[in-house]
Order: structure tokens, then C-alpha cells, then sequence
């Protein structure tokens, strides 16, 4: 047994140990001080190694039987072994990127236990398409395409299994990057996918006008999403499915264990009670590092699998604050000067997700002669591989001076450019 993080708190309590709030919490990178290196579970692994806490609470006393084997700074016990029992506790996060040693830790793990790790792209391909056919059979699917990874990977999969019996619909909610629409109904049409198109620009804007929560933002996205999934869907005789790309983060980050939620996703946090459709998620239990090497494996064109992932609800969720017609084209701007930015600079593919925020602030600057108060926005970029956990990314200072310089001076109602050095935890990548 391996108890991670609340596992390893839940463990010691039951055992009899004693678990409080920490004086000094942990969220983000932290490193051993002391690892037992002679331990089965941290074989290979030494003291400096880095991990990544995300905990308010730790771990203050163990029973007898349990021995530390790890600490941190902050946490005395960062990882525990119960003495006679295949039994370990780890307080940190061994399966996210920035645990140095993460894979190495669960490698041990799986040798412990005897497992064989016999998960490759081509067997879940082989064992998904055949899933899919025994579930569906000759049911009709429509499948909502955002654009991005996860739904583009679910359609060709889909493609696969059940070919004619899909359609694709791809909806302009008037929230998605410049010039996107058009540039993404072309890719599709290259995949061989039956894609409609459809635009309701002025019905995402009526609905979201005035509403400045986020959560309540993200429902109102995700509903509307379904409702029109549910329009043009009984315009296609005989759809019974609607397929979509939830993946596994997308499911965790929408789970409400204590009452609290971190975020709502719109695949998994807007669907109405009395959904007219059934619902088909193949890559429910994927993380996006898995998604893409499934993509590779079904020959899909690289600019579409190395693509950055971008919220289901677009830039309404960076957007802080109402939504108007006037901010959306304002983000836009800015976002595609960024974007092509970093494909300029030959930083695209060393980020895991960029994007540009606009603030519900205005600040005072100064152009020509002339006082402003105008527009703040934040630049947004990370390096992680599954988004549980993310870093922000050292972008070179003459790069982001360009990117600060270009938006201010070509994006009409900006005049200040911020950068965003906030880790995942504590933060979120996105800031709703």
C-alpha cells in the first residue's frame, strides 16, 4: 500500500498517529533534507531531491511501528515505511513533473508489488476502439470539438472505431483565439472528420452578459455548450451519444470530496440534470501527456498534438470580470501577439500552455503627451506535462520586454504588461 499526500495523512491517523495543521504550509517545490536511500520504495533516490508539497496539514506523530525515511525543511515526516508491512506513506506528490525522483519512486513501488507496466499508446488504442464498438454499435455519435488536443484525439478515435456514425460539431461561442475558427475547420477537414460548424457568438454573450462569477461563468459555458450540442444533434437522425475529450485532471480538479471544487470544467461541471443524450468520454482516464502520445500513435499532424491546451470555456475565463464584445477583441489582440511571439522566439514547444489575462484593473500610463488609464493584462506561460502541477517558465527578459512593447503599442485599450510568476499550487494554471 502507498498512501500519497491525504492517503499518507489518512494512513497515520487510522494507525494512531496525530495529524494538524501545519504551521508552515507547503504548497509548490521543497527538497530532502534527510532520504533513506537503503529503503525499497526510495531506492536510487538521495537527499536533495526534489519534491512537490501540496498540503495545509502534516503529519505530527507516527505510531511505533512506523519509521520516517524522509524529510523536508518544513516536514519532519515527508515520507514514512510501517515496520513489518509493505506499507509506505509519502506527504509529497510522487506522480506529478516537478517530483525529480517521482518516477523513479513509483517505479519502485510497481517493483514492489510485482505489477508489469505494459501501458503503451498502441494497446490503448487497440482496446479503446474495440470498447467503443462493442458500446455504441451502430448508434450515431456527435462529438464536440473544441479545437484543442483532448477533443481533436477523441474524434479520431472515435473516426476509428465507428467512421460515418460520427459527426463533429465545432461551436464559435465567439470566445476562442483570432482567427481560430476558421483556421481550426480546416484542420479537421484534413482528418477526414464530418465537422459542422457552428456559430452563436450573440447567445454566449447574451447569456454571460453582466455575470462576473467564474464558477457561474464556466455552468453557464457548459450548459449552453449542451444545449447546443442537443439542437444541432436531433438535426442528424438517430444520435443517441454525446461524445467529449474529459480527461482525468478535468475529473479530479471537478470533484467535491469536502464541498469545495476547484473549478468546474465545462465537459464534466455544466451538464443539465436531464441530458437528452447519453455520454461516451474515451480518454475519461488519461492525463494530457498520454492523450498526445495516443495522437502520435494515430499519425495525427504534430501541429496538432504539440498544440497548448486552452480552457473549454475560451477567454471567457481570461477574461476577469463581465464579458463584452470589446474585451474579448482587446485579449484576442493581445493573446495573438504573444502566441505568435513565442513561435517566433522558438519558445512555443518549450512551454506547456501560454496565454494572456485580462485584468479587471486600469492603471495610469502615459503615451505621447497624453495621460491614459487603460487596460492591464497578464502574461501566462508554464512548463508541466500532465497540468496537475505546473511551473511557471523563465521566458528571457528581451523577449518579454518585445512581447510588453508590441501589445501596448498595436492592442488599443492596454497600457500595462504584467507577468505571472505563480506555481501550480498554490495557484491554478488559469486565473478562473
Amino acid at each position: 500500500i502507498l498512501g500519497i499526500s491525504y492517503g499518507a495523512q489518512f494512513i497515520a491517523q487510522q494507525s494512531g498517529g496525530t495529524v494538524q495543521s501545519a504551521n508552515s504550509r507547503e504548497y509548490g517545490r521543497a527538497s530532502f533534507t534527510s532520504c533513506q536511500s537503503n529503503d525499497a520504495l526510495l531506492k536510487g533516490i538521495i537527499a536533495k531531491s526534489q519534491v512537490w508539497m501540496s498540503h495545509g496539514d502534516t503529519i505530527t506523530d507516527i505510531p511505533s511501528n512506523f519509521s520516517v525515511i524522509a524529510s523536508t525543511d518544513n516536514v519532519k515526516i515527508a515520507a514514512y515505511k510501517v515496520e513489518n508491512e509493505p506499507t509506505w506513506g509519502v506527504q509529497f506528490h510522487p506522480e506529478v513533473y516537478h517530483t525529480t525522483d517521482g518516477s523513479l519512486l513509483l517505479d519502485n513501488f510497481l517493483n514492489i508489488c510485482g505489477c508489469q507496466k505494459n501501458w503503451s499508446a498502441a494497446s490503448f488504442i487497440e482496446s479503446t476502439v474495440a470498447e467503443l464498438k462493442a458500446q455504441l454499435g451502430n448508434d450515431k455519435v456527435v462529438l464536440g470539438l473544441s479545437g484543442g488536443v483532448d477533443s481533436s484525439v477523441a474524434a479520431v478515435l472515435l473516426n476509428k472505431a465507428i467512421g460515418e456514425n460520427l459527426t463533429c460539431i465545432f461551436v464559435d461561442h465567439g470566445l476562442l483565439r483570432k482567427n481560430e475558427y476558421e483556421n481550426v475547420l480546416r484542420d479537421y477537414e484534413h482528418l477526414g472528420l464530418n465537422v459542422i460548424g457552428v456559430n452563436v457568438k450573440d447567445r454566449f454573450y447574451d447569456k454571460l452578459a453582466g455575470v462576473t462569477d467564474p464558477e457561474k461563468k464556466r455552468k453557464i459555458i457548459g450548459s449552453e455548450f449542451i444545449e447546443v450540442f442537443d439542437v444541432e444533434a436531433h438535426k442528424i437522425q438517430g444520435v443517441k451519444w454525446l461524445a467529449q475529450g474529459t480527461i482525468y485532471p478535468d475529473c479530479i480538479e471537478s470533484l467535491s470530496i469536502t464541498g469545495t471544487v476547484i473549478k468546474s470544467h465545462h465537459n464534466v461541471g455544466g451538464l443539465p440534470e436531464k441530458m437528452k443524450l447519453k455520454l461516451c468520454e474515451p480518454l475519461r482516464l488519461l492525463f494530457k501527456d498520454e492523450v498526445r502520445r495516443v495522437g502520435n500513435e494515430l499519425g495525427m499532424m504534430p501541429h496538432l498534438i504539440k498544440r497548448h491546451p486552452f480552457p473549454g470555456p475560451g477567454l471567457a475565463v481570461r477574461i476577469l470580470g463581465d464579458i463584452t464584445p470589446d474585451k474579448v477583441r482587446i485579449l484576442q489582440e493581445a493573446d495573438d501577439i504573444y502566441i505568435q511571439g513565442l513561435r517566433d522566439w522558438n519558445l512555443y514547444d518549450q512551454v506547456w500552455q501560454a496565454g494572456v489575462i485580462l485584468l479587471p484593473v486600469q492603471s495610469v500610463g502615459v503615451m505621447g503627451d497624453e495621460r491614459t488609464y487603460e487596460n492591464a493584462v497578464a502574461l501566462r506561460a508554464v512548463t508541466s506535462t500532465d497540468a496537475m502541477t505546473a511551473d511557471w517558465s523563465h521566458l528571457p527578459y528581451e523577449f518579454l520586454g518585445k512581447m510588453s512593447n508590441e501589445i501596448i503599442n498595436k492592442v488599443k485599450g492596454v497600457n500595462r504588461v504584467v507577468y505571472d510568476i505563480s506555481s501550480k499550487p498554490p495557484a491554478t494554471i488559469e486565473w478562473e
